[in-house]
């Protein structure tokens, strides 16, 4: 039964995070006619970072629940976790429905900041579940200086 559970955790929280594509998809037209660094990603290689990273986060939140239990993990953690959702969420929100590349990279700002929040505070609860948040913090940091170089150069 634990493992069952466990796996619920880690699809329910893949599709959550996977969420925001469905509903706000890339205005592909817009983006490409958009001046972008030479350095940019492609976005099939976005989108298979975007996966990798979701998994990872799932794979974090698991470990929690499994150690932990959701239910009695601190609230700042909570707080911190859901956050970093909704930052997260609202980043195709309003780069590519609203089409505010300022407040985009403003967004990822935060968010990669609450990952770095996150991954400090999970290291005394579970180093594995901090460390798996890593590659996130990193893209988000990435991310945010491709944001800030899409909105400078437009």
């Amino acid at each position: 039964m634990k493992v069952v559970k466990a796996a619920a955790v880690f699809i329910l929280v893949y599709g959550l995070f996977s969420l925001s594509g469905v509903l706000f998809p890339v205005d592909r037209e817009w983006y490409d006619a958009l001046n972008k660094p030479s350095w940019t990603p492609t976005g099939k290689t976005i989108g298979i970072v975007w996966a990798v990273l979701f998994a990872l986060i799932a794979a974090s939140i698991t470990r929690l629940h499994v150690k932990i239990g959701l239910r009695r993990l601190p609230f700042s953690v909570i707080f911190l976790l859901v956050l970093n959702y909704v930052l997260n969420q609202a980043f195709s929100y309003i780069q590519f429905d609203l089409k505010q590349l300022f407040l985009a990279f403003l967004d990822c700002v935060l968010i990669a900041a609450t990952c770095l929040l996150i991954i400090v505070a999970l290291k005394p609860l579970d180093n594995r579940a901090a460390y798996l948040y890593i590659p996130y913090f990193l893209w988000t940091c990435f991310a945010s200086y491709l944001a800030w170089s899409i909105f400078s150069m437009n």
